[in-house]
């Protein structure tokens, strides 16, 4: 009755002999990483009536367990610290070139002709330090060339009050109708192309349509100079002939020819001023000023005093009032920097006196001098001299005057339409010219050119290929407010 007992172990021995021992390593690895779970194997038939290896008069081989596995560590990805802000805004600016380089004639021309004037440099510093931390912002924020930044260098000197013969005016120098097409609004009290600002936008947003034409920052700067108009016949002349369309290519007035190389010059030189022996003062890289608005009409001179400023810096702040009133209600602004404006709204809210003391009056026909300033309290020698009298300008009918406004009085501010200019004849003729697409034009824009200081004093060819600095005599230093270019688009 043993026998089958001894046959269950023979055939459990053999099991184990070549079944069991070949797989324990894999049974004790398995058995590691499941110990501590528990397995439910179902019924069989056939191994039922097969006892176990593990019997009990063979007790099972003890196993040492692994400690079970740590838990996965994931894995925290950070992104790198980022790069702490420029302190400075002309770092700024040259962290953000975009432009071609370009080594001509021309361009050394004037990188000598800025170099050798660290006066115009120191004052060029002096102005730009109000708006420039704004306009290198407003350019970032369109992804432009910072090389933009630059441009006012170019046609103002970075003064917002530079006004030129072809009536071009503030810091972007725009010409009256060009401004209205760009929303710069323009009226006896304000003229918006001062308004650095409200210019700065005007000027990005045309350069950016520039842009657009053409596909060509170089284009795009000769057009601002010159004209879109022009640039397209220029473009179509050269494609006529089989001949290159891009900026080196075109024939171009003198002043156009020397637009460019100007701004690359001036890139260059703020690329590295101590290399031109210019020591470029630093520009805090954080807004200089804030925008204000107020509910009342003001005197400048009255708002100036509320700021704790003097005059001359408030009127630089806020060239775009041409007159010494500020009126409210409209979308008129008062620019201060950042430090004086509780300071002006602490004065302003408390000021219980009248805020205005100026008004306008407008000549009815017939009307003499003498008895409008009787009527407000002055002499014929003070109502001229408030009012710009002299030369082409005199007293005539419909002419808006500045006169006080009489105690206890109400002011009166009417909406009243900006004083018509007349372009220049050589201006208007090159203008309409090259509108037509005549042969005259060439002629136009020579006499144009010749009123035009200083870039145009350059006697420097039209033509590519030919611009070799030789050519171009010592040019005299532009004078402290000289406009330096004024543009036939603008």
């Amino acid at each position: 009755m043993h026998e089958p007992h001894r046959m269950n172990r023979s055939m459990a021995s053999l099991i184990n002999h070549f079944v069991a021992r070949p797989l324990l390593p894999a049974v004790m690895l398995l058995a590691a990483g499941c110990a501590q779970i528990p397995v439910e194997m179902p019924a069989s038939p056939e191994l039922a009536s097969v006892p176990s290896a593990a019997s009990a008069e063979d007790p099972a081989p003890t196993l040492a367990l692994r400690p079970s596995p740590p838990p996965p560590v994931t894995a925290v990805l950070r992104e790198p610290a980022a790069k702490p802000a420029p302190k400075d805004v002309w770092e700024r600016i040259r962290t953000g070139y975009t432009m071609r380089p370009m080594d001509t004639d021309l361009v050394r021309h004037w990188e000598n002709f800025y170099s050798s004037k660290p006066e115009f440099f120191a004052r060029l510093v002096d102005r730009s330090r109000h708006y420039l931390f704004h306009i290198v912002e407003e350019i970032e924020r369109r992804k432009m060339p910072s090389e933009i930044a630059l441009l006012p260098v170019i046609e103002s000197a970075y003064n917002p009050q530079a006004y030129s013969k072809a009536h071009a005016s503030g810091l972007w120098q725009f010409i009256p109708s060009t401004g209205k097409n760009y929303g710069l609004r323009q009226n006896w009290w304000y003229d918006g192309r001062r308004d650095v600002i409200a210019a700065t936008g005007a000027a990005l947003d045309y350069l950016e349509k520039l842009h657009g034409m053409f596909g060509d920052w170089e284009l795009a700067l000769a057009s601002y100079n010159w004209g879109e108009g022009a640039v397209s016949r220029a473009i179509a002349r050269n494609q006529a002939r089989g001949l290159p369309a891009d900026y080196a290519s075109l024939t171009m007035p003198a002043e156009t020819r020397n637009y460019l190389p100007k701004l690359i010059a001036v890139k260059n030189i703020i690329a590295d001023p101590a290399r031109f022996g210019i020591r470029l003062a630093p520009v805090p890289n954080e807004p200089y000023f804030e925008i204000i608005t107020v509910q009342r009409h003001i005197d400048v001179k009255l708002a100036a005093k509320f700021a704790g400023m003097p005059l001359e810096e408030f009127r630089f702040l806020n060239p775009a009032h041409n007159k010494p009133v500020i009126k409210a209600g409209s979308a008129e602004t008062i620019v201060l920097p950042r430090n004086r404006v509780a300071t002006f709204f602490a004065n302003y809210e408390n000021h219980d006196k009248p805020l205005v003391t100026w008004q306008a009056h407008t000549m009815k026909p017939g009307e003499k001098p003498e008895k409008i300033a009787a009527s407000y309290g002055m002499s014929v020698s003070e109502l001229k001299s408030v009012n710009n009298i002299g030369g082409k300008n005199q007293f005539r009918a419909g002419l808006p005057l500045l006169v006080p406004v009489q105690e206890g009085g109400t002011p009166n501010l009417p909406d009243l339409p900006a004083t018509p200019v007349t372009l220049t004849k050589a201006y208007s003729t090159a203008r309409n010219t090259h509108a037509k697409g005549s042969q005259g034009a060439k002629h136009a824009v020579k006499a144009n050119n010749a009123k035009r200081a200083p870039a145009k004093r350059a006697q420097t060819p039209t033509k590519p290929g030919t611009t070799k600095a030789k050519a171009a005599p010592k040019a005299k230093p532009p004078a402290k407010s000289a406009v330096v270019a004024t543009q036939q688009r603008r």
